[in-house]
């Protein structure tokens, strides 16, 4: 096992690399890197990043697929003392753009397809001042290229081969509390959340999953979610700790996924409900069951079926089923021994974590009351970036009483309050009940309802309109969309409505429904739209329906 002193987020990779440089690390296609290589192109690219005047703290945007330069970026950036922000691939250039002047980051890392379709927003964004592109154009780079932008002009760009030749310098010191990430999660206000993780955040989350998942260096982990989740980029940190190998996959098909697993004799896949739904509707490769550990499920719940499906797939594979929040990086796990006996548990705390089941008033709930989950411990991050309002909403203090706070320490302690409604057994045993807020978790992402809504009305093609999530058998959550016809129109044309949410939003926040009413909507006592009220309306008449 890797040696136990690394505790800054580089770390993971040089010590396995010191171990055994030799060792397969990273899988991209055709290229591989092994540990000494990889350990390398971390430096490297550091010191190309200190080259470019990277200060302390200071944030570096990501922006490609999945990829050995998205990797190398990812820890180069905290290598040099600064903060990544991995961009989900999938996310338009509006969206990308908020999160690049939310969170004013200054070195962008992306491909000159991606950087193609940004130049509309990043004259908006004057703190990106270098883009690094990572398969230049032939010409030479603009003007911008050793500057940062005025005016209205957006940067130029840098090769990141040359920053690769940068000369060594000394990188600023950080220590394990400093921040080293910003993960962008949705929030109930619409606008994403930056979620701000520290060094230890991550190297205490990636040896306590790798303790109990069983990770070592003969592992071969595939790399299906997106880098920009917690999840995701959890198969990198595991898997770095232990010494195993990560093969990364940009799928087009399910089906990728199974020739991935076959071809690079993957022992260890997680991956969120709706791919396993579609992954047990295909015929399973022999082979993989004779490699296959085990897989991991997050993002929301495993139906019953679809897990003995997968059981049936892979017999020899361990199920382990995973509950998490980005703000706290991973929570609870249920051991697969326990499967069989109570497969809609979320399992008890995974190690070096606690979590609590409170009442409203913060005194503990009693075996199977309903209460909501809170986690403590090394793993709760620092809040949200720059929104002090939702930051207090979700970290809170711990109360005296509350695990292990006694009155006689004096100071505070912050956890993570969940938002989601658990019960625990008598054995200790966690059960999901509900989610206290109207987030929609739709394909394994968390989508706020107001985000779609403001999408919807910038269409000008609707009056008013509301958002939320119906249950899917394959999908967790639909998001089903009631709305009005425009002003001064009476009739909404909903074919031309879905054609512009396309172009304007990932496909997994593109409505499965829209259900046209003549307004105004409903209203609660604070006059705003009674989203609750419409989606209670919504799923009362599709139950009528149904019997009639």
């Amino acid at each position: 096992m890797p040696a136990l002193d690394s505790h800054l987020l580089p770390h993971l990779i040089q010590c396995s690399a010191d171990r055994d440089p030799a060792a397969p690390a990273l899988r991209d296609g055709a290229r591989l890197l092994n540990y000494g290589d990889l350990a390398g192109q971390v430096q490297a690219l550091a010191h190309g990043l200190l080259s470019l005047g990277l200060g302390r703290a200071e944030r570096v945007g990501i922006y490609l697929d999945k990829r050995l330069e998205t990797v190398v970026a990812s820890f180069a950036a905290p290598a040099a003392g600064g903060v990544f922000v991995p961009i989900n691939p999938i996310l338009k250039a509006e969206q990308v753009g908020f999160i690049l002047r939310d969170c004013e980051v200054r070195v962008l890392i992306t491909s000159r397809d991606r950087w193609a379709t940004l130049q509309g927003v990043l004259a908006q964004c004057p703190s990106v001042r270098h883009v690094v592109l990572v398969d230049p154009p032939a010409e030479a780079p603009g003007s911008g290229d050793s500057g940062g932008s005025s005016g209205d002009r957006a940067p130029g760009w840098v090769r990141y081969a040359d920053l690769l030749d940068a000369p060594a310098q000394a990188a600023h010191r950080v220590i394990d509390t400093d921040m080293v990430a910003i993960l962008y999660t949705s929030g109930s206000t619409g606008r994403p959340k930056g979620v701000v993780l520290s060094h230890r955040n991550m190297v205490a989350g990636a040896k306590s999953v790798a303790s109990y998942l069983g990770n070592h260096a003969q592992d071969r982990l595939l790399a299906a979610l997106p880098l920009s989740f917690d999840a995701g980029f959890s198969q990198l940190t595991t898997a770095f700790h232990s010494g195993a190998s990560v093969t990364l996959l940009n799928y087009l098909m399910p089906r990728d996924v199974l020739k991935a697993l076959e071809r690079d004799r993957i022992t260890g896949l997680t991956a969120v409900p709706p791919l396993y739904i579609q992954l047990t509707q295909l015929d399973w490769p022999q082979a993989i069951n004779d490699h296959l550990r085990y897989f991991a499920n997050t993002g929301g719940r495993m139906p019953r079926e679809t897990l003995g499906l997968l059981r049936q797939r892979v017999p020899s594979a361990k199920p382990f089923l995973m509950y998490g929040l980005t703000e706290a990086f991973r929570s609870t796990y249920l051991p697969p021994d326990e499967v069989d006996r109570r497969p809609d548990s979320i399992g008890k705390a995974i190690p070096n974590a606690e979590i609590l089941v409170l009442r409203e008033d913060g005194t503990p709930c009693a075996p199977d009351e309903p209460g909501e989950l809170v986690h403590r411990g090394a793993l709760v991050g620092l809040g949200y970036w720059n929104d002090a309002e939702k930051t207090a909403e979700r970290y809170k203090l711990l109360p005296v009483g509350a695990g292990g706070r006694e009155a006689g320490l004096q100071l505070p302690e912050y956890a993570v309050y969940s938002g989601d409604t658990v019960r625990r057994d008598a054995e200790g045993f966690l059960y999901f009940i509900g989610r206290r807020d109207e987030m929609i978790k739709t394909s394994g992402y968390r989508v706020s309802p107001t985000e779609v809504e403001e999408i919807l009305y910038a269409t000008q093609l609707v009056g008013e309109c509301a958002a939320f999530g119906v249950d899917h058998a394959s999908l967790g959550q639909a998001i089903q969309v009631i709305a009005t016809p425009p002003a001064g129109a009476d009739t909404l044309d909903t074919q031309a409505l879905l054609a512009a949410c396309r172009a304007r939003m990932p496909a997994y926040m593109i409505p499965a429904g829209v259900q046209v009413r003549s307004g105004p909507l409903p209203r609660n006592p604070n006059g705003k739209i009674d989203r609750k009220l419409l989606s209670t309306e919504w799923i009362a008449a599709l139950e009528s329906d149904a019997k009639s």
